[in-house]
């Protein structure tokens, strides 16, 4: 009998060890098919191990469930059971997600290899922004899952899950998305809403419509029915397509010749004269992830796509461009510092180079996904998709033009040591060279000051010792918020042989000895030679500052010696001053016999009494 219940108990057991399995194995495929909401649930069942920690956290984070995502990254974190650096982004931008800021800031910065501070930065965007957004939900005829939203002509177009007779998307468990048209009330309300017909409109997903001017031609994004492996992974890939309106309906559907099934091509959007279209891709080649590119619109077709580089596509997500009626690129990017999730960001197009994007601040950004701006920039009105309330939504907004200066900020350092200058004065200039601010640096050497855009300025570091250095520099309209500028000084002594720092911490310029008759101050020719050097030396170093110092043998009085010296400094300072240096930059002392070089008492020979008759200058600033 005992042997019996023992073997009923080993049956049990392996039945469940072998449904256990069986559901960690569904689980895994369904994971891997990106069907992430069955996925979570499955795993959620089961004891799964450390291994597959981040594949729960990956499906709750897939789907903007940020504070289940957040537990498993840090469980997975805590456990070491990860083999990329990938898993610190995404528990980052959970974090940010949940509002964590300070967390999220340490492990970004942990990714990154540096130190974050998201409430400075958002204090600074703020402050450069051009505008402040005055945002507000649409509620009226728009309903959660609605996103993506365009100027269609006189109406907008925008995508929608709202039709449930669709089939399913396993990714969310939502139905598959929708053009819609519609006519935009500025109460905020969505009115007239008709999905577009069913040439459009077909099983799969379709978004992001953009038109034509002339209302003729219509893009828009489509998912692929079909699934391609690329890797270990089976993808159906998003793809661009094109539609004409023939008889007030849209037809001729076909596919861009520059779409693919190995890579995805997705939110169409056109410049002002419809000359180029811009789209978002993770073609092979780009930055990483998806990148904001471009192609030539011609007569006869596209042209190659161009990616915008490196001053705006980053390893991770670029998405969503559009370009204003003025040529302003806006788009969402999670790989720019920004408060979380995907941000708008905006940059211009100025001589042939974008300006690096300006993360477009706490007034329209949040800390999850917020995407698709457009912007009509004649009346300062526009939309944009967020699901900063948990999924995604609609927004209109109107814009202010924001009272906003951009900063400058920098360090100081030696140019040939490289340390640090603590206590350099830094000192900023408009461009009529008057000052408009300056500041002490502190042990760390940085300087930080606020300017206006489309400014012309120049930043001065001076310290005692060293060689003044000014750096130019203009403003844009928008971009570098941080100017980041480096204010390299040189010692005066690093830079001249003639220049030595003593022993006694006195800054020395070395000339040949000026030789006086006795008991007379004027200068002989050879003496002027010598000073000429000097002159030269101030001359090219304008904030120089020398102390003459004259010293005389012991050959008199102290008091005759002292009357002497000072007579012999002022008249080296005068010759100076003849030749045009400016007398506050000029100090003369005389010293007498009070400072020997060679303390010979009364037996001193003439060479001794010669080093010790002799001037000095000191580089007092």
């Amino acid at each position: 009998m005992r042997i019996l219940k023992i073997f009923f108990l080993l049956l049990i057991f392996c039945q469940v060890a072998h449904s256990q399995n069986s559901k960690l194995k569904k689980a895994n495929k369904l994971f891997a098919d990106r069907a992430y909401v069955q996925a979570a649930e499955l795993y959620e069942e089961l004891d799964i191990p450390d291994s597959l920690l981040v594949n729960l956290a990956d499906a709750y984070y897939y789907n903007s469930i940020m504070d289940k995502a957040v537990i498993n990254y840090a469980k997975a974190i805590s456990s070491q059971s990860f083999d990329s650096n990938s898993i610190y982004f995404k528990y980052a931008q959970a974090l940010y997600g949940t509002k964590n800021v300070r967390k999220a800031d340490s492990i970004m910065s942990i990714y990154n290899g540096k130190n974050l501070n998201t409430p400075t930065f958002i204090s600074k965007v703020n402050l450069a922004n051009p505008f402040i957004y005055d945002l507000k939900l649409i509620t009226e005829g728009s309903q959660s899952g609605d996103f993506g939203i365009t100027y269609f002509g006189e109406k907008v177009a925008f995508s929608s899950l709202r039709n449930t007779d669709n089939r399913t998307y396993e990714w969310n468990d939502k139905p598959y998305l929708d053009l819609y048209s519609a006519t935009f009330e500025d109460r905020g309300a969505l009115i007239d809403i008709i999905p577009f017909n069913k040439d459009v409109n077909s099983k799969s997903h379709e978004s992001n419509a953009i038109i034509t001017q002339d209302g003729q031609t219509m893009y828009f994004s489509r998912t692929s029915l079909k699934r391609v492996k690329i890797g270990e992974q089976k993808i159906a890939t998003v793809r661009l397509f094109k539609a004409e309106l023939v008889e007030n309906e849209w037809s001729n559907i076909e596919e861009l010749p520059f779409s693919s099934e190995l890579y995805s091509i997705q939110h169409p959007s056109l410049n002002s004269d419809n000359t180029k279209l811009y789209f978002s891709s993770d073609m092979p080649g780009g930055k990483g992830s998806f990148d904001i590119y471009y192609v030539d619109i011609n007569d006869d077709g596209y042209g190659n796509p161009i990616n915008l580089g490196d001053a705006i596509n980053t390893p991770h997500l670029e998405q969503f461009p559009f370009i204003s009626d003025t040529g302003s690129l806006y788009f969402a990017s999670n790989g720019l510092q920004g408060l979380g999730g995907l941000d708008i960001f905006m940059c211009e197009y100025n001589n042939e180079k974008w300006s690096s994007p300006l993360n477009l601040g706490s007034t329209i950004n949040s800390s999850l996904d917020d995407f698709a701006f457009i912007v009509n920039s004649n009346d300062n009105t526009g939309f944009l998709s967020s699901n900063k309330e948990g999924m995604d939504k609609l927004y209109y907004f109107k814009r202010a033009e924001n009272s906003r200066k951009l900063i400058v900020e920098g360090i100081v350092k030696d140019k040939n040591s490289k340390e640090l200058l603590p206590g350099t004065m830094v000192t900023l200039f408009d461009e009529n060279n008057k000052v408009i601010d300056s500041v002490q640096v502190k042990e760390d050497g940085k300087y930080s000051f606020k300017v206006r855009p489309f400014s012309t300025f120049k930043i001065e570091g001076y310290r005692p010792f060293y060689i003044p250095n000014t750096v130019g520099f203009e403003t844009e309209d928008s971009g570098k918020i941080e100017l980041n500028i480096e204010l390299e000084l040189e010692s005066y002594d690093d830079a001249e042989e003639i220049v030595v720092e003593k022993e006694d911490g006195y800054v020395y310029i070395e000339l040949e000895n000026i030789y006086f008759d006795l008991d007379k101050w004027d200068i002989k020719p050879n003496a002027g030679k010598t000073l000429d050097v000097l002159v030269n030396l101030m001359k090219k170093y304008p904030r120089m500052e020398v102390l003459l110092g004259a010293h005389t043998d012991n050959r008199s009085t102290f008091e005759y010696n002292m009357v002497l010296s000072e007579n012999r400094a002022k008249s080296a300072m005068n010759y100076i001053l003849s030749k045009g240096i400016e007398s506050n930059r000029l100090t003369s002392k005389g010293y007498g016999e009070s400072q020997l070089l060679v303390d010979c008492g009364e037996n001193c020979t003439e060479e001794e009494h010669s080093i010790n008759r002799r001037c000095e200058f000191i580089i007092v600033k």
